[in-house]
């Protein structure tokens, strides 16, 4: 299992998630959680995500705890505050920091706050389809 950690699990490791899952279809096993969940995911991070194809209605916020149990190889952190605050997981044997900005954060209208979701989304797609174009060239 690869488990992409954020500090709320609303945005950013939502859109990570769904897009590595969708980049290395039923090969491997992705999931996100936060040292902090927020309790909901993004409803402009869910936009951004149906603009470019992908459904993730089903998605919630989960904590990281809920992982110590299983068995995860890869533990990438997509924020300064989640790569600090994670634990080892048993059997993990890799560790990525991709650090993006915080989408949640953005000010002004609807339209100026998507445009910074898409924005982090655009980025998020370009490194980790890079990383699952990596991993399934092995």
């Amino acid at each position: 299992m690869i488990l992409i950690l954020c500090t709320g699990n609303s945005c950013r490791s939502h859109l990570a998630e769904a897009i590595l899952q969708r980049a290395l279809g039923d090969q491997y096993q992705v999931a996100s959680a936060g040292s902090n969940p927020a309790g909901y995911v993004h409803p402009l991070a869910l936009r951004a995500l149906e603009e470019i194809g992908i459904d993730a209605s089903a998605h919630h916020s989960k904590h990281l705890n809920e992982f110590l149990d299983k068995d995860v190889a890869t533990v990438i952190t997509v924020c300064g505050n989640a790569d600090q605050a994670c634990p080892v997981f048993p059997g993990q044997m890799n560790r990525h920091h991709w650090p993006f900005d915080d989408p949640a954060h953005a000010t002004g209208t609807e339209d100026e706050q998507f445009a910074v979701f898409r924005r982090v989304r655009d980025e998020i797609q370009a490194v980790f389809g890079a990383y699952a174009a990596g991993l399934l060239d092995k």
